[in-house]
């Protein structure tokens, strides 16, 4: 099967079967190498069949933002999850005790940063310290998302944690709002991050049986993470990090934190495919790709190469694309273009941020070339 094949359609999400493999190998042996876990961010796909080579590379567990992703990844059969927000309907929260119980999953981590989210654990629990229940404090960013805002703070919810009788495993917290770049100025910043992250592990240590978790997420400042939470001396460190799976050919390819490891340059697997649709004056091309179907919170997609259809619809030989994208609408986009595209032409585009490309598509096609090697599902 081919990507042009009679019954596929433009636009058309494709994933480099090469490129995938190249990322979750490099980012699976860097972080065993610096003697972290890895629990990665499955929303960016919310696929089971990324989600496995993830899991087969070595991946302690799947990281997940809410409960329905949570009920999603239980679903795949994932063994252990993390819930990166705090739990505050008890409905959750019953339907969570009940899937322990059954040992419907071996553990699952969540969240707690307020007196409110321990409590509607208490009630699920019944003030038992479930052993398939994991719980850590977040520690936030004055001005950012959740998370606590002081240490002292995450020292007395830790204390209603257990004081509640559940099962408090560490703390947690996102480092991205920290910084809105990754030069060295940022990265100094995520660093002081990190040591007061540390310092909440510290304050909690006697309230954990056993190392004291320090997770945080690290898809743009994994270098920083790695360094500074393994430097705590018996933690045991769980980075979350999920957009390396594809990469992209924006956002995360300026950030890249990985070849600051000193591991070799990740790949971007994802690519969207459309027809050009109309070329209505010099200098212009409007292609079948809008916000429906490709990300733009981060960056416009990128033109990477444009292709010829033959009589029989079958693409011909890549050429540079020569073009930018300027606007989007919800199924149309603009492009400047340097050499004049012709209706009917194929435009391939990379994107910037994978994770709001792949929450548009309920199936991708995994490929080598133009050559359909494997076809991917995205759950919700």
């Amino acid at each position: 099967m081919r990507i042009d094949d009679p019954g596929l359609t433009w636009p058309l999400l494709t994933l480099d079967d090469a490129a995938v493999r190249h990322n979750v190998a490099t980012v699976a042996a860097v972080v065993a190498a610096h003697g972290a876990e890895h629990a990665p961010h499955v929303k960016t796909h919310m696929s089971p069949g990324l989600w496995e080579r993830q899991r087969d590379a070595g991946a302690w567990g799947a990281t997940v933002a809410t409960p329905a992703q949570l009920r999603t990844a239980v679903g795949w059969g994932a063994a252990r999850l993390l819930l990166a927000n705090e739990l505050v309907d008890p409905r959750d929260a019953a339907w969570l005790r009940g899937t322990l119980d059954a040992g419907e999953v071996g553990e699952v981590w969540v969240y707690v940063d307020s007196d409110r989210g321990v409590e509607v654990l208490r009630a699920a629990f019944d003030g038992a310290a479930h052993h398939r229940l994991g719980v850590l404090v977040e520690l936030g960013v004055p001005g950012g998302r959740t998370g606590v805002r002081r240490v002292d703070e995450v020292g007395r919810l830790a204390r209603a944690v257990t004081g509640a009788g559940l099962r408090l495993v560490g703390v947690a917290g996102y480092e991205g709002p920290v910084a809105h770049s990754t030069d060295s100025a940022a990265r100094v910043a995520v660093a002081r991050w990190c040591d007061r992250l540390r310092e909440a592990g510290h304050a909690v240590a006697d309230l954990v049986d056993g190392p004291v978790v320090l997770s945080a997420g690290g898809s743009a400042f994994a270098d920083v993470v790695l360094r500074e939470l393994t430097a705590a001396p018996g933690a045991r460190v769980v980075v979350r990090s999920g957009a390396y799976v594809t990469h992209d050919h924006g956002h995360y390819r300026r950030a890249d934190p990985w070849t600051r490891l000193g591991a070799a340059p990740l790949r971007p697997a994802i690519t969207v495919h459309a027809a050009v649709l109309s070329a209505p004056e010099p200098g212009l091309a409007v292609c079948g790709l809008g916000r429906r179907d490709v990300s733009f919170d981060l960056d416009l997609p990128v033109p990477l190469t444009v292709r010829p259809l033959d009589a029989a619809g079958r693409l011909g030989p890549a050429r540079p694309a020569d073009a930018v994208v300027t606007a989007l609408d919800d199924q149309h986009a603009y492009l400047r273009t340097e050499r004049p595209l012709a209706p009917g032409e194929v435009v391939a585009f990379g994107v910037s941020h994978p994770c709001t490309t792949l929450d548009k598509y309920r199936t991708g096609l995994l490929t080598d070339g133009d050559v359909v090697v494997g076809n991917l599902t995205f759950d919700l």
